[in-house]
């Protein structure tokens, strides 16, 4: 039978992000986003229900009988914490762990451009980092509350589902929520949460459109809400917040999110070209009254890509800006840029233009 203590041991020791395990399959590890058979034995049906029950929280066993899914968080003691994802496929359990790095790193090693320190630095709005599972965000927004913690005296409440990274109290004051255990929802979490005198609210993720209004709201009365959404540009972002809404209601919600938001950050990993991890590649939106008049207007003589594209002075910026900078720097190679390229030919053309590339 697998054990806990051997299965984190060795996604610690092997340097993996990930390990996926299913009934019947060699266990498989992810390293820096490639997924890879391992030797480790496969389970039983039988193995993966005792190696569920051995971590599995009390609290959260009706949740994975109710809807055949959980995530929740875990401490190995001696080998570190990990998110577990459990689910039931084909009549029996699989699990994704995730090895969460201990620490929190800092802004200025995570290859991200100015503007993210600067908006962690706002002191009421709404800032949103964007980019698909397995892209660096739970570490961005990290290291974004990491950054408010060392350096202001404020009250800082996050709503995780689950939580992931702890942050102890350096400056500020810091409550973290777990959905499941804290509370049962993020809109439930979210509910009476002003009454405790927060400065800054992280949200896990705007999962439904009452938990997303409720984050829009707190950002328009003066806190700093810093929240993500499974999307990959700011174009993408934008519209999924006003879709969630029905079309009576699309005016309110876009004039709303137009006041309180304060920048969007969207973000994928690409590999390092020295192949010594991943790096990432970002888009960068800040507010500004021409990036206000797009957001009311999606009608509007200018798109947002090109709003980006000319706002440098801003700190804005847009996918394939950030793929030519990074290859410019020797981050990234060639293929990985414009493969990753919003827009490969004019991406291939910026780098001619620069004396990057030939022919």
């Amino acid at each position: 039978m697998l054990a806990l203590d051997d299965l984190t041991t060795f996604l610690v020791e092997k340097g993996g992000s990930d390990l996926h395990v299913k009934a019947f399959a060699s266990p498989h590890l992810r390293v820096d986003g490639l997924l890879r058979a391992t030797e480790l034995p496969a389970p039983t049906v039988a193995d993966l229900e005792q190696l569920v029950a051995s971590m599995l929280p009390g609290d959260r066993s009706k949740v994975l009988a109710d809807t055949g899914q959980v995530d929740f968080a875990l401490g190995v003691p001696k080998v570190g914490r990990f998110r577990v994802h459990v689910v039931r496929q084909r009549g029996s359990l699989s699990l994704v762990l995730r090895h969460v790095i201990p620490g929190t790193p800092k802004l200025d090693v995570l290859g991200l451009p100015p503007v993210v320190a600067r908006l962690a630095e706002e002191t009421q709005g709404l800032v949103l980092v964007t980019g698909p599972r397995s892209s660096g965000t739970t570490t961005t927004i990290a290291a974004m509350v990491d950054h408010i913690n060392e350096s202001r005296a404020v009250s800082i409440i996050t709503i995780e589902d689950p939580i992931e990274i702890l942050h102890p109290d350096k400056k500020a004051m810091v409550m973290q929520r777990e959905v499941g255990t804290d509370t049962s929802s993020y809109a439930e979490g979210l509910a009476g949460i002003m009454r405790h005198d927060p400065d800054v609210l992280y949200v896990g993720e705007l999962v439904d459109p009452e938990t997303t209004w409720q984050a829009i709201t707190a950002a328009s009365t003066g806190l700093l809400v810093i929240s993500t959404l499974r999307t990959t540009t700011t174009s993408e972002t934008v519209a999924r917040i006003i879709e969630m809404y029905p079309p009576h209601q699309q005016r309110q919600v876009r004039r709303t999110l137009a006041t309180a938001l304060k920048g969007i950050v969207s973000q994928r990993l690409l590999d390092r070209a020295d192949g010594q991890g991943r790096v990432p590649a970002v888009e960068a939106l800040v507010m500004t009254n021409r990036v206000f008049d797009r957001v009311i207007d999606p009608e509007a003589d200018l798109a947002f890509e090109e709003l980006m594209a000319d706002g440098e002075y801003y700190g804005m910026q847009t996918f394939d800006q950030s793929l030519l900078e990074l290859y410019r720097q020797g981050l990234i190679g060639l293929r990985d840029a414009m493969a990753a390229a919003t827009h490969p030919k004019e991406l291939r053309v910026s780098l001619q233009s620069a004396g990057l590339v030939h022919g």
